[in-house]
């Protein structure tokens, strides 16, 4: 008899419902199985443990979020990095690649053959992160040059905006790298001329430009009339001493701004620019004429020998 003085009955089976243990629909059990499995893959690429860390690396089913977790990780050893190179399921994905190569541990020989299999905006993303090494952006940035007569018109426009200072100074010679489509002296239509070097007036523009790399350029035997006409004219860049020595000393200036840039330069440094110079000689012997009726006091001499030296 129960408590509640109910007869119970004796051929009644015993009760089993507190016996029988749950069980768990299959696809139950394998999202269980997911989320162990996640949570111990978060534990590992936080774990302080370098052995941790190598196992995580190595593991084949690493999953593109957890590497990407894995990377934003600062303090990875390099080895853990080298080991992460070789995981070939990992590298499927193209977002662990470029953190890969732009982590600031990842070894040169790791980083840059991975840049070199990278689409062009790609190598761009990784030249201008801050946390990539300065030689692995140089190195970057060379592939990126290698490849600039291969991309198209509005890569390189974009490039020459965006990119860093060296492909910016590469692309100020893009007349040359458009196979002489305007040729110095036969730059005539000025259609032409604004549809052909719109990537050079572009780059000149680029605020990662440099007055070392716009001198470097003028001065490269590659550099065209246009560029030099468009540096001698530009607002920013035509205004600076060091600028308007580079200048003189290029085959491609014209008289008058030849005229207007050798009037301040006191007469013994002039004489020394224009050894140098691949001016007509007519032209320099102007200049020369020119500046001794009004040359700069000598005082000067000393103010502007530093500079223009």
């Amino acid at each position: 008899m129960s408590k509640d003085g109910i007869p119970e009955d004796e051929n009644a089976p015993p009760s089993t419902a507190s016996a029988t243990p749950t069980t768990l629909a299959p696809e139950a059990q394998v999202d269980d199985a997911k989320i162990n499995e996640a949570q111990i893959g978060e534990a590992q690429i936080h774990s302080p443990a370098p052995a941790d860390l190598l196992r995580t690396a190595a593991d084949p089913a690493l999953t593109e979020d957890l590497a990407l977790a894995l990377l934003k990780r600062a303090d990875l050893p390099p080895e853990v990095l080298e080991q992460l190179a070789k995981n070939a399921n990992a590298l499927k994905s193209r977002k662990v690649k470029i953190a890969l190569a732009s982590h600031p541990k990842t070894p040169r020989h790791v980083s840059v053959p991975l840049a070199r299999q990278f689409y062009t905006f790609d190598l761009m993303k990784v030249a201008l992160s801050p946390s990539v090494p300065a030689d692995v952006k140089v190195a970057v940035d060379d592939v990126l040059i290698s490849r600039l007569k291969t991309v198209t018109t509005g890569e390189r426009l974009t490039l020459a905006r965006r990119a860093s200072g060296r492909v910016a100074a590469a692309l100020l010679l893009d007349v040359a790298i458009m196979d002489g489509k305007i040729v110095d002296a036969k730059i005539t239509d000025a259609k032409t001329v604004a549809r052909e070097t719109r990537v050079m007036q572009t780059a000149l523009e680029n605020p990662r430009l440099t007055e070392a790399l716009v001198i470097s350029s003028v001065l490269r035997p590659a550099a065209s009339a246009a560029l030099v006409h468009a540096v001698a004219r530009h607002a920013k860049w035509s205004c600076r001493r060091e600028i308007r020595a580079a200048l003189l000393r290029t085959e491609h200036l014209s008289l008058a701004r030849a005229l207007e840039f050798s009037h301040e330069i006191p007469a013994p440094l002039l004489h020394e620019i224009l050894t140098s110079s691949r001016l007509l000689a007519q032209i320099k012997d102007q200049l020369l004429r020119e500046n001794q009726t009004s040359s700069p006091p000598t005082k000067l001499l000393k103010k502007f020998h530093p500079v223009w030296k």
